[in-house]
């Protein structure tokens, strides 16, 4: 079993997202949809897209730099990068290395993580319990995704959904008493085909076929997926709580992963809260998987919402699929 030596914490956030804005009225001229639809079925009115050109890690690198610098950390102080990330540059090298040279972070060891919207929860755990054995002191998570490259615009089901965007975390030692106090992480593989992108690994290589077919898109089981959310953003955050010996009256702010406002409803129901308590920045960005919680927590950071002692409850659920939540207490001042 591996000693606590340290409380760790978030000491520095930061978030990029692209200037071009998709609006649903944009979406009218290309599918059979319209704004009163979506807003009322999802509660996105806009979102984010990269331009051509672009890459998850020019996105990642911008929320970086901004999250090191509310950090007063340099790139030459952290030990340790992960992206979280479902949309790669390439499949080799992984995007936490790209990232790793582009901030001149060269002492710091880098890898991805692949959790869906789940993912940057599951790598917060992973900078916690490196902190917390001393093993590391300054590491940094990104959460960065480029899901327009990987949706089918002709299909109304999903494209109405995702948009792009980069949140990052640095992480180090706090004091005793804040910082992460639980976590709970979990997956449930028999789900898996609800979700996904079925062509470009080893199962479906690319090929002629694999493109005709539109195999290297985002395919949803928007039912299933729902169901299933619904489920588990509640409890999952509850089990977190009860790890922290915590009450769910104890919580100051739930951020969630933003996919569908009436998913958040049902989790604020689930753990009694008021949506004053609720992040919510859906409406401007969709759902940006791995980025849509570390988005949602800088916004909610610069806007003066989390105050030093407050408890904060992180909450996901993705493709795999996946679930992850945890509870902190706010170690930045003010």
């Amino acid at each position: 079993m591996i000693s606590k030596r340290n409380s760790a914490g978030i000491i520095g956030t930061g978030y990029y997202v692209p200037e071009k804005i998709l609006t649903n009225f944009d979406l009218e001229k290309i599918v059979d949809t319209n704004n009163e639809w979506i807003v009322d079925r999802t509660g996105i009115q806009q979102r984010r897209i990269v331009e051509d050109g672009v890459a998850t890690s020019d996105l990642a690198i911008k929320a970086a730099e901004m999250a090191l610098k509310d950090a007063g950390v340099s790139a030459a102080e952290l030990d340790l990068i992960i992206v979280a990330t479902l949309t790669t540059d390439r499949i080799i090298p992984s995007t936490a290395c790209v990232l790793q040279d582009k901030l001149g972070a060269a002492h710091a060891a880098a890898f991805d993580l692949s959790a869906a919207c789940s993912g940057f929860v599951y790598a917060s755990g992973i900078a916690t319990q490196f902190i917390e054995s001393g093993v590391y002191k300054k590491v940094l998570v990104v959460g960065a995704e480029t899901l327009s490259k990987y949706v089918n615009w002709e299909d109304r089901n999903t494209c109405i959904l995702f948009g792009d965007g980069a949140g990052a975390a640095v992480f180090g030692a706090v004091e005793d008493g804040y910082g992460f106090l639980s976590l709970d992480l979990g997956a449930d593989g028999s789900g898996g085909d609800s979700l996904c992108i079925p062509a470009g690994g080893s199962l479906h290589p690319a090929s002629k076929q694999t493109i005709e077919d539109h195999l290297h898109y985002m395919q949803m089981d928007g039912k299933a997926v729902f169901k299933f959310a619904i489920k588990v953003m509640g409890e999952t955050v509850i089990r977190s709580l009860e790890r922290a010996g915590l009450k769910k009256e104890d919580i100051d702010c739930l951020v969630p992963h933003q996919a569908n406002i009436k998913i958040i409803h049902s989790a604020a129901k689930r753990l009694d809260l008021p949506m004053e308590k609720i992040v919510v920045n859906i409406e401007k960005y969709g759902n940006t998987s791995a980025a849509s919680i570390p988005i949602a927590l800088a916004e909610a950071a610069r806007a003066g919402r989390f105050k030093k002692g407050d408890v904060i409850a992180l909450s996901g659920f993705g493709a795999g699929l996946t679930w992850a939540s945890c509870i902190m207490k706010w170690a930045k001042e003010d």
